[in-house]
């Protein structure tokens, strides 16, 4: 896991649940896993994931284990 500015050629996606607004995280994937940046802001930077991790933050998400609100 690590903190980058960019990765060119990536193809950045927002979840179709964003409704169009800018209020949500894009994700890319890249050759080791998957990158993760916020939409508001990408210029900040981006967190990127290996495998692994993206399925471990997924699995969590949608058995409640983080606190999405």
């Amino acid at each position: 896991m690590g903190t980058k500015v960019d990765i060119p050629g990536l193809e950045w996606r927002k979840s179709t649940h964003s409704g169009g607004g800018n209020d949500c995280v894009e994700v890319a994937f890249t050759p080791d896993g998957t990158a993760l940046r916020d939409s508001k802001n990408p210029a900040a930077g981006l967190l990127t994931l290996h495998s692994a991790g993206w399925d471990a933050l997924l699995s969590a998400a949608r058995s409640g284990e983080l606190n999405l609100r």
